[in-house]
């Protein structure tokens, strides 16, 4: 096993079933939920949240059918936060096509986001599980409020470190440790291996999420489906961000805090060439490897299997992303 594709075939027939499952929770009587759902999903991606809850509940036995419902409820949510962030970050391309407030307007986006919402509530009340609707329960406050926070740090330039880390683990690290830790609750694994693969996912979120940021300055639009220094021309300051500007000081200071509080990637070039220069890549890449690294400890006494190796080896791919 040695790329995504691999472990894409290693779930091949869960991944399928899974496929069909999310199809089928897209159907409504309304014509336009319908479009606005299909070109949302269509739109492709890893899916590595499902794809992690799949692998958690196999990693841990599981034998029955629910993974597949709750990995559609995880890549619901998981659209649902996209289509709201794009409005509030007036995105114009995702996946490299337009946004669906591009396509159909900030209005129907708000509602069809809602209606994703709603209906991945509507799927986990079949699963009958107290214990995971209070995770789901609090995985999409904590998504909100990791939204309101970055929202309320747009255009500063002081943000720490720690804060960075607030943000990311409540916006996106939270998703993946539930995902993980429902996986286990599914198969019943007794607590020591709930909270193990609670930790990975929560590891692996915050590595996943400071590559993207990367990514961000260093891939290419064709690659990433939007444009290079959309996070600039956001207002949000990163990782990678946030070094640098400890590390700088006059001109190219300057440049750094005019560029977030001017929300301003015109000069992105030159940004890049100080985040470069002072090392911020190699800094924020330390810092994801560290998050990996914890994540592979977390599941190391789980029991060996060709899922646990999946889960290791997406370690691994976290790091080594070009989109």
């Amino acid at each position: 096993m040695n790329n995504y594709s691999d472990i894409q075939e290693l779930l091949k027939v869960d991944l399928q079933k899974t496929d069909k499952a999310l199809i089928s929770s897209l159907s409504s009587n309304v014509a336009l939920i319908n479009t606005m759902s299909n070109y949302i999903i269509s739109a492709g991606g890893k899916r590595i949240r499902p794809l992690l809850l799949l692998l958690s509940a196999r990693a841990t036995k599981y034998n029955g059918e629910q993974h597949h419902i709750m990995a559609v409820v995880i890549e619901l949510i998981h659209t649902a936060t996209l289509l709201h962030d794009d409005i509030v970050d007036e995105s114009r391309t995702r996946r490299g096509r337009n946004t669906a407030n591009e396509v159909w307007g900030n209005a129907a986006s708000v509602l069809v986001g809602d209606f994703l919402y709603s209906r991945a509530f509507e799927l986990m009340v079949e699963i009958d599980s107290m214990s995971i609707m209070k995770i789901m329960s609090k995985v999409t406050n904590n998504i909100a409020e990791g939204e309101v926070m970055q929202l309320l740090n747009c255009h500063n330039p002081k943000l720490s470190e720690s804060e960075y880390f607030q943000v990311i683990e409540n916006k996106t690290a939270c998703l993946f440790k539930a995902s993980t830790q429902i996986g286990a609750i599914l198969s019943g694994a007794d607590k020591a291996f709930e909270s193990a693969l609670k930790d990975y996912g929560l590891h692996l979120g915050n590595a996943f999420q400071i590559v993207d940021d990367i990514l961000d300055f260093e891939s290419d639009v064709e690659t990433m489906g939007k444009e290079i220094g959309d996070d600039l021309s956001e207002g949000k300051t990163t990782l990678p961000m946030i070094y640098a500007l400890k590390h700088t000081s006059g001109k190219e200071h300057e440049i750094l805090v005019g560029a977030i509080e001017n929300r301003d990637n015109v000069g992105v070039d030159k940004v890049i060439n100080i985040l470069k220069n002072t090392g911020a890549f190699e800094y924020a890449r330390g810092k994801a490897k560290e998050s990996a690294d914890l994540a592979r400890t977390a599941i190391k006494d789980l029991p060996e299997s060709n899922y646990k190796k999946a889960l290791i080896l997406l370690c691994d791919l976290s790091l080594k992303r070009d989109s």
